[in-house]
């Protein structure tokens, strides 16, 4: 009798494929969104905190902690002013200030390519430091790092893709953050060197010595010895409760950013975005329910005659209860198919912009339980959605529904 109930479910779902897929397709939707938008917001926080390119804090000059992390290690936000050059030194003469931080990378910011950012900076940034534990950047092929002094430049991998840059290729910077035509400088720049893929922010910019954004034709004379921000690495995590007090609150010329908070702080507040979109994909699995719910409703309606030959046949009211729970349960399974391929759409499209403006890659195929829960939910919802149409099956007379309609 199982079988045979599978049988006439099947049969009555390609009998009415239209009404069979828009159903499947609701609730697809409503699936899709959920995952996507849980995923994207669990792996955007996570992998932003994790691409920190192996820094724990910024140092710039008086500011917002965001504007200040975002500028200075994911390249974007406009740069909220400079510290003098000298800061460094001043830093190292204070004992506990020395015995905190293992790293200093001094960096200069002011002007692009063709929209990718260039960034002054110190080769020290390639040779000693880590972006990630036990990763050092690696040059991609032939090349070599800049020379302090030259018109060299090293790219980032993705910022090298976009620009069909090579080693040996020559460009001239453009004024400014955002790219403008008419703003070009008459510098030339040598490109010496591809940076191997970190899928980190450094893949979206040009490094040039920091002498060469310092002193870029066209740039304040008065400004030529300062800095954008300095990149801090820590001995010790610790160090941050004595560092934050020390510049941000008994001090009014630095700024002192520790990354991973600033940023979970400001992924915190998408918090009520986030809400919404759940609230709009909930709302949407419940109509697709509904709609499962009132097409079955018909179809056992229309069917009424039919069931009750399939009962003077030998039917049993539990064969018929379950012919209506497989066909609910068989749009909803059709459903979570194509909330998958829904979730790949969207997600893989919000990832790629995210990583064209950020250069962050999330990792969208990591397990989630999501994954598991919102398909489970989502077959649980297509049996409810069963139940009023089973019980109009099992409720159809056969004498009733077998005498002549005229």
């Amino acid at each position: 009798m199982k079988g045979s109930a599978l049988w006439i479910a099947w049969k009555s779902l390609q009998q009415h494929a239209l009404s069979t897929w828009i159903a499947a397709v609701s609730i697809a939707l409503a699936g899709g969104l959920l995952m996507s938008v849980w995923t994207l917001r669990i792996e955007a926080e996570n992998t932003f905190a994790r691409s920190t390119c192996g820094f724990d804090a910024v140092l710039g000059p008086r500011s917002s902690k965001l504007q200040l992390v975002l500028n200075s290690i994911f390249h974007l936000e406009a740069s909220p002013g400079t510290i003098p050059g000298s800061t460094e030194m001043q830093l190292k003469r204070h004992p506990m200030i020395r015995n905190a931080f293992k790293r200093v990378i001094p960096i200069a910011v002011g002007d692009n390519y063709k929209g990718y950012r260039l960034v002054g900076t110190t080769s020290t940034l390639f040779t000693e430091h880590e972006y990630a534990e036990g990763k050092k950047f690696q040059i991609a092929g032939e090349g070599s790092y800049f020379s302090a002094d030259a018109k060299e430049a090293v790219a980032g991998s993705f910022a090298a893709k976009k620009l069909g840059l090579k080693v040996g290729d020559t460009f001239q910077p453009y004024h400014g953050l955002t790219y403008v035509e008419g703003t070009q400088h008459e510098d030339i720049y040598t490109i010496t060197a591809i940076l191997e893929t970190t899928s980190t922010p450094a893949d979206r910019v040009i490094w040039i010595p920091i002498k060469g954004i310092q002193t870029m034709e066209g740039h304040r004379e008065d400004l030529q010895n300062d800095v954008s921000a300095y990149l801090v690495k820590l001995r010790s995590k610790k160090a941050i409760a004595m560092l934050d007090p020390m510049f941000n609150k008994q001090g009014k010329e630095y700024t002192f950013a520790s990354i991973v908070p600033v940023m979970s702080r400001f992924f915190q507040k998408f918090g009520w975005f986030e809400k919404i979109l759940e609230l709009v994909a909930y709302l949407v699995g419940i109509a697709a329910a509904g709609s499962i719910l009132a097409i079955l409703y018909n179809i056992m309606n229309e069917k009424r005659r039919e069931i009750a030959i399939l009962r003077s046949l030998g039917a049993r009211r539990r064969t018929l209860v379950s012919m209506v729970i497989y066909q609910s349960t068989g749009i909803a399974f059709l459903g979570v198919i194509l909330s998958f391929a829904f979730y790949i759409i969207v997600a893989s499209t919000a990832a790629q912009i995210i990583r064209e403006q950020t250069g962050v890659v999330l990792d969208l195929f990591a397990f989630q339980p999501i994954f598991v829960w919102v398909p489970a939910g989502m077959l649980v919802l297509g049996v409810i959605s069963g139940l009023l149409p089973a019980i109009v099956a099992y409720q159809t007379e056969v004498s009733r529904n077998l005498a002549p309609s005229s």
